[in-house]
């Protein structure tokens, strides 16, 4: 009975990711204008350095650009914020703990953006349960 089931390409992951952006509440989604969405199989070897990471499967998802709150409107331009979810990784944080691949998309999709916000803890599992 299971030889049917497969792990989401990295395409089907990529639909899932904007699924769920688009059940987050609209406030939400509206102050997140121009981030660019990403989904990879792992993170390069270069952002493994940078976060200090043991093994590629460390890191589920990373903002990268500058947040709200570093923003000036003197700032020259630079590239597009963009949120990171890495599907290995995510897949395998999936397969050792007790919560749906959706659940576990929206929550590392929502702690990523909320970088972007420069966002607390609390204020992400706010925004989390309202988007529940």
């Amino acid at each position: 009975m299971w030889t049917e089931l497969k792990a989401p390409s990295l395409a089907e992951m990529e639909a899932m990711a904007h699924d769920v952006f688009e059940r987050l509440p609209a406030e939400f989604r509206k102050l997140c204008e121009g981030v660019i969405l990403r989904v990879d199989d792992f993170p390069t070897e270069e952002v493994l350095d940078e976060m200090e990471c043991e093994s590629e499967f460390d890191l589920l998802g990373l903002f990268q650009g500058v947040g709200l709150p570093q923003q000036s409107f003197g700032d020259v331009a630079r590239l597009p914020n963009m949120v990171w979810l890495y599907r290995r990784p995510i897949l395998d944080y999936w397969a050792e703990h007790d919560e749906s691949l959706g659940h576990i998309v929206r929550h590392v999709l929502i702690h990523e953006i909320g970088h972007h916000f420069g966002l607390s803890d609390d204020d992400m599992a706010a925004i989390e349960a309202k988007a529940d």
